[in-house]
């Protein structure tokens, strides 16, 4: 319960979804429009137009789990765009930013040691 962490692979949709939508609708988003399976254990991401208001879809030993925050200012930044995958590919470190306000654009990153032999 509660177990996001880097280990994980975020994934962010590129549309603007309907906030109004649960499980079962954000299952058929992840299918349909970004081509993955919501029972892999990666966390699907979703914003409103607005991106005012975040969900996170992750599915953990047992069922799936929705995270809901809706910020009263201000907005989420976005990553960038993977053209080949059709989605927003982030890391927890970028999650974590772009929760607390800060733009992804603007970060420096040095280079850090990267595991290579992750399986997709």
């Amino acid at each position: 319960m509660f177990s996001l962490n880097e280990s994980d692979r975020y994934r962010l949709c590129p549309s603007s979804q309907d906030m109004r939508k649960g499980f079962d609708a954000l299952s058929g988003v992840v299918r349909r429009d970004m081509g993955r399976d919501p029972l892999t254990g990666e966390v699907f991401i979703f914003m409103n137009r607005s991106r005012t208001t975040i969900k996170l879809l992750h599915w953990e030993r047992g069922g799936l789990v929705l995270y809901h925050k809706r910020l009263e200012k201000g907005c989420f930044s976005l990553s960038v765009f993977d053209k080949e995958s059709l989605c927003y590919h982030l890391s927890w470190r970028d999650l974590v930013l772009m929760v607390e306000g800060i733009s992804l654009e603007k970060v420096r990153r040095k280079k850090r040691f990267e595991n290579i032999t992750k399986t997709a």
